[in-house]
């Protein structure tokens, strides 16, 4: 077989240009920079974890802990998403979510509520009752596929009961 593939070029370009193979290789990739990612993420929530406990030796400045802490909260939910996308090969709206809306309140924390014009904070509040309300839709479309999933397995119990029951006859005629 080996003597075929070197022997005949062109079978040797259908089995690089296969489109399961070129697939294939391309998630191992895309797996590689989102490991690569997670790694780096670890490291930068280590160091600025530590950088949150040395900043506690000095006098506390209580926006700029709150801002840390949020930020360490983020990055976990980011290193989370990262690793469900490892797990399931999918991305979680949910967990995309959550991470954008500690991200705007960090943010309405960091520069202080009375400090930002109302049109910003008129626009914050929209984009919290969106994101607020993909979360709901998206809790409410998992109650559907749930109840979905269950009329179908109830309708394949019934055909199996049906037809048992037909069989039953046919053997009482």
């Amino acid at each position: 077989m080996q003597t075929e593939v070197k022997n005949n070029p062109p079978q040797l370009w259908r089995k690089w240009f296969k489109k399961e193979q070129i697939i294939h290789n391309l998630e191992l990739v895309q797996n590689l920079i989102v490991v690569t990612l997670a790694i780096g993420l670890f490291l930068v929530m280590v160091i600025r974890l530590g950088d949150l406990f040395y900043s506690l030796f000095i006098p506390i400045d209580f926006q700029s802990v709150t801002s840390d802490i949020l930020f360490i909260l983020i990055l976990v939910e980011i290193f989370r998403l990262l690793i469900i996308y490892l797990q399931e090969q999918r991305i979680s709206v949910g967990v995309a979510v959550e991470v954008s809306i500690v991200s705007v309140l960090r943010e309405v924390i960091i520069r202080g509520a009375l400090d930002i014009p109302w049109q910003q904070i008129l626009a914050v509040c929209v984009f919290l009752l969106v994101l607020g309300t993909l979360l709901l839709i998206r809790v409410w479309m998992a109650q559907i596929y749930v109840k979905i999933e269950t009329a179908k397995k109830q309708i394949v119990l019934d055909e199996q009961e049906f037809e048992e029951k037909e069989q039953f006859i046919d053997r009482l005629l």
